[in-house]
């Protein structure tokens, strides 16, 4: 009965992976980051992703792409798939190698935790916001370096349980050759997308991580939340036809001002990023009675 449910949803994940790059290349009005990071964790999520991406991102009609995704919900959605991507990216890229080291399934957390913060922070995060700070790659890690690292932890909290548990109790599942492998790879990244998402609300509430970007004069641009595309630096289009005069936003300044991105002061940012690995490292202990994690070379 599993591998009849692993083959159905492979199939599930094909047709939703089709349809998300479909739509991306012909109804898209975001980012190529933000069409890419969805592509990914829909390759990763499969009907889960799709799911939300017809909910969150995609434009229902010409003209409706920037009302349909400013509810703060949606915009914390999107913002989320950019960790969620690279994260899930780089921990994948990682399980695919570490088991011909046949090392314990400590090394192998560790060693896709390290894989995962980098791919997130130096990939989908910094390179890929670097038109945004004027080309300047240390400023974009710099800058984006808090958000990422509280937003990765969840995300680990929610996955590394999930693939220990999982790889314990299922005989070939961590082997990547198999079908099982990319299937508790698949729970792993909705559990870990489940679990990082009340923090990526609360960080795009406050303007600590953009929320959605509609493209300039694509769509018009979402008013009120995130920045505003890193595409009009790169291909010369640096107004869009709503940004001549920008409606007041709720929050008593213009929509430019609404969209820019604030940051704590640095006390309250360590305190966040010290709250983040401590709920990982009590995610952590909770599984190792679940399965144990060893850190010894395996026999």
């Amino acid at each position: 009965m599993l591998d009849g449910a692993i083959i159905v949803w492979f199939i599930l994940t094909g047709a939703s992976l089709a349809f998300v790059v479909w739509d991306s290349v012909s109804n898209g009005v975001t980012s190529w980051v933000q069409r890419l990071a969805w592509i990914l964790v829909t390759a990763y999520t499969g009907p889960v992703g799709v799911f939300f991406y017809l909910l969150a991102c995609r434009r229902p009609f010409p003209g409706a792409h920037d009302r349909y995704t400013r509810a703060v919900w949606k915009q914390s959605l999107n913002s989320e798939m950019h960790c969620l991507a690279g994260d899930a990216t780089g921990i994948l890229i990682a399980a695919s190698i570490v088991p011909a080291f046949g090392l314990s399934n400590g090394w192998d957390a560790t060693i896709e935790y390290l894989a995962g913060f980098v791919c997130g922070l130096f990939i989908f995060q910094a390179l890929m916001m670097l038109p945004m700070y004027a080309g300047n790659y240390f400023m974009a890690v710099r800058k984006t370096f808090f958000a990422e690292t509280v937003s990765m932890n969840f995300v680990m909290a929610g996955m590394i349980p999930t693939m220990v548990v999982l790889a314990s109790i299922w005989e070939g599942s961590d082997d990547p050759l198999q079908p099982a492998f990319w299937f508790r790879m698949s729970l792993a990244s909705i559990v870990g997308g489940v679990f990082a998402y009340p923090v990526n609300y609360w960080l795009v509430k406050n303007h600590l991580k953009h929320g959605c970007m509609t493209l300039p004069n694509a769509d018009g641009p979402a008013p009120g939340r995130g920045h505003r595309s890193p595409e009009p630096a790169v291909t010369g289009l640096v107004r869009g036809p709503h940004d001549e005069q920008s409606p007041p936003s709720s929050h008593g300044g213009n929509q430019q001002e609404a969209m820019m991105m604030k940051s704590l002061p640095f006390y309250q940012m360590a305190l966040w990023v010290f709250t983040s690995f401590a709920v990982l490292l009590i995610a952590l202990y909770v599984t190792n009675h679940w399965a144990p994690i060893r850190f010894a070379m395996a026999s």
